[in-house]
Order: structure tokens, then sequence, then C-alpha cells
């Protein structure tokens, strides 16, 4: 490819998308750049603190179920408060909360901070998955999606290699590090961001019931969107629980480990943008029914490896299908979400993920330690099909984009956002400000992995 063909392909994937998606993009960037809890925390509980590797899993667990209660929390905040200040208050929280347990020395006080730090940071997750929805025209999502997890996955790769090397010389400045730019992250969205909320007519007020989070479980699509987001998301998170083991298991270094899920980061960096170029206009029951095949017999091809590099050739499997299937899944979670209802949708979404956090090392550990790491990759293959399965037979009656659809009454409310969101016109981008309301109504792929000790970034943190 010529040089020219590369420069009018980067402008065709970053045209067209509103000024204000790009300070979100930069926002996101910023926090990434900051992640050192989610990679150091076992490091730095178990070697310069001392305590054992029990009591490291504790926190990493204390962590993650504050993500749990957060997503639902962060959800409401989002449709009632708004999307930036949640934002604002959630990132002002982490920042805070990060600095102090930096300081704290009590194993009590540690984990209850930890706590609290999974709750700050999760809570804002809903609320950047809703505002980008909110500012990005629908056929522009899954481009403006991919871009997002672009940006995480290029934080955080250079964040991991800088903690690094703050780590070595003192934890606390690392905890110092990921609280200033946090806080920074904050004060971008305080200053170049609107408020992005579509405001509710006096007809819909009306006509329309308020949505609560018992719409949400009542609507049986979606939900189950979030069941098949659960499963695929067990499969990833193995990459960083289940992997590791396995490969300590079979007399492999923490080293070989490194080098071998470093191509997952450098893989993404370097093709997300040129295969969401190729997928962003393509049908998402496919992609997503590739995605999870492609996930569960990435995975499953890990009982015949043998060596680092077959190792890293399984990750490049698995890692396509994660490129494929986090800009596509928050693309539909989108458009099945109604628009006054995006953060209670959105927050009952990023909860799959966080629940996967939490039983992904007790899955991968029991099957380890009673039936063998070979068991673990069968697992995953047949939860691969499982989820592929489920997604064909999901979406086989989603209605096209650009038709309309309706259901009457109360009851359908839920229903109506799986029929008519995200579909109709769209004005430009350039049209209209973020804070206008949508024209139609319409989320690091690792969310949760922050949880796990060593984990990656979450795709909307």
């Amino acid at each position: 490819m010529s040089v020219a063909s590369l420069r009018r392909a980067a402008r065709e994937t970053v045209s067209g998308l509103p000024r204000e998606f790009w300070w979100l993009w930069t926002s996101t960037l910023i926090n990434r750049l900051g992640a050192f809890v989610a990679t150091f925390m076992a490091l730095y509980l178990t070697l310069d603190r001392g305590y054992s590797a029990s009591y490291a899993g504790l926190v990493a667990s204390l962590h993650g179920l504050g993500g749990v209660v957060s997503s639902i929390g962060g959800g409401i905040m989002t449709d009632r408060l708004g999307r930036r200040p949640t934002l604002v208050i959630a990132q002002t929280a982490t920042a805070f909360s990060v600095a102090l347990l930096g300081f704290m020395t009590d194993p009590a006080a540690i984990a209850g901070v930890a706590f609290l730090v999974g709750m700050a940071s999760n809570a804002s997750r809903p609320a950047v998955q809703a505002m980008m929805a909110d500012i990005v025209r629908p056929e522009d999502r899954v481009r403006a999606f991919s871009l997002n997890y672009w940006a995480i996955n290029l934080g955080f790769a250079v964040s991991s290699m800088a903690a690094g090397f703050i780590a070595q010389y003192s934890y606390l400045a690392g905890f110092l590090g990921e609280a200033s730019l946090t806080l920074v992250c904050a004060i971008v969205v305080f200053l170049k961001l609107p408020e992005s909320r579509p405001q509710r007519t006096a007809e819909e007020k009306v006509t329309e019931p308020q949505i609560g989070i018992g719409t949400v479980l009542r609507d049986g699509r979606f939900m189950g969107v979030v069941g098949l987001s659960f499963l695929i998301s067990l499969i990833f998170q193995q990459g960083y629980v289940g992997l590791p083991v396995a490969m300590g298991t079979d007399g492999f270094s923490s080293a070989d480990f490194g080098l071998a899920i470093a191509v997952n980061g450098i893989l993404i960096v370097a093709v997300q943008i040129p295969v969401t170029r190729y997928i962003q206009h393509r049908d998402p029951r496919r992609l997503l029914v590739v995605s999870a095949l492609l996930a569960g017999y990435g995975f499953g091809l890990t009982a015949f490896a043998g060596s680092v590099a077959v190792y890293a050739l399984t990750i490049c499997v698995w890692t396509l299908a994660e490129i494929v299937n986090a800009p596509t899944q928050t693309g539909l979670v989108v458009r099945l979400s109604p628009t006054h209802g995006r953060g209670r949708y959105q927050g009952v979404y990023t909860m799959s993920w966080s629940v996967a956090a939490l039983v992904a090392p007790l899955l991968s550990g029991y099957v380890i330690d009673h039936f063998g790491a070979g068991w673990l990759w069968g697992t995953c293959a047949v939860l691969g099909t499982v989820t592929a399965v489920g997604y064909w037979g999901l979406m086989r009656s989603l209605p096209a984009e650009g038709a309309e659809a309706a259901c009457p009454g109360a009851a359908g409310q839920a229903r109506l956002s799986a029929e008519a969101a995200g579909l109709g016109a769209a004005a430009p981008a350039s049209a209209a400000p973020a804070s206008a309301p949508a024209s139609a109504p319409a989320s690091d792929m690792r969310v949760g992995v922050d949880a796990l000790p060593g984990g990656a970034a979450s795709p909307s943190s």
C-alpha cells in the first residue's frame, strides 16, 4: 500500500467525528496512561508490603466487587444527573481514592479503600459509553468505539512500561501518578465536554414512562446480550487469570508470559483501526458469531501449546476476536438502549464484565486444580460455541438500521429500545453541538479486567 493510500485511509478513519468525541477520546487516553493500580496491585501487596497471595486475591476481588456495585449506580447517575457530572464526580473520586490507597498500611484499610477505588473507577464507564452514543452519529458509532478502544490499549501499553520503571523506585509515586492523571482527566471533561444527555420533551414525559432498572431487567433481548457478554468475558478474562497459571504449571516463567501476552496489546494497537475499517458496515450478527468462535477456539488451541511462540500464536487468534467483538458489541448495546435510558442500560451491560471478573479467577482455579489446564481450554471452546449460537439466535429478528418500529404501551418501552434505538437519519455531527438531543433514539473490551492483578485496561474507563 502506498503512502498516499495510507494517508487517505487514516483521514477516512478519523474524519467526520465531532470535536466533543475527540475530547472524550483524549480523556480516555490520559486515563489509561495512568493505569498503575490495575497492573501492579498484586506485586505491591506481595513484594512491597509482604502480604500473602491469598490476601492479594482478596483485595482484587473487593476491587472487582466495587465495580459490580457501581456499574448500576453509575448508570442511574448517568441518566439522572447527566453524563458530564457523573464523569467529573467518578473521576475525581477515583483520583482521591487511588492517592489514599497509596498511603494505607493497615490490611483492613487497604482492602476497604481498594473497594472504594473499584467503585469509583467503574462508575464512569456507563457515562463514557452513553456520552459517546449521544454525540456520534449511528453510522459512525462502531468506528468511534473502535478508536476509543484503540486509545485504551495504546495508553495501557505505554503506562505498563512506564509503571514498571516507576515501581522499581517507588510504588507510592505510581499511585500518586495515576491519581494526578485521573484528576487531569476530570478537568478535561469539566472544561471541554458539554452535557450531552438528550432532554425529554413535555410530550415524551407524558407518553413515555420513566425508565428504571426494572425496565432494563425486563428487556428480554437486551438481557440476552448481557448474558452473552458475560459468557464471552469469561473467555477473554482467561488471558489474564488462567493463561499465566497454566503457563507457570508448564514450567514457563513470568517473563515468558509477559512476552507472550505482549502480543495482545501490540496486535490491537497495530491492526485495530484497519480491521475496523473492514468491519464497520458489515452484518453485526456475523461479526459477533465469528468473534465468539475465534475467542473460544483461540483459547481452545492453547491446550496444544508447548512453546512461547505457539502460546503467542493462540493469543493472536483470540486477540483478533477481541478486536472484532469490542466495537461491534458496544454498538449493539447502544442500538438496543432507549435514548433516555442509556445510562441504566450501559450500567447493566458493564456489570456483566465486572461479575465475570469475579467469576473467572474462581472458574480457572477450580478447573485447573481439579481437572487440568486442558479442560479449561476445552471449556473456553464450548463457551465460545454456545455464545456464537446465542448471538445467531438472538439477532435473527433484529430490525435493519433505518427501519421504523414501535411497540405500544408502557410495557413495550424496553422493547421499543430494541426496535427503534439508533435508527433513522441523524444530522451531521458538525451541525449540532454535543448537548443537542439525538435525532433518533439509538461500550477494555476489557471491562472488568481492571479488577484483576496485572489486568489490562477497560474499554471505557
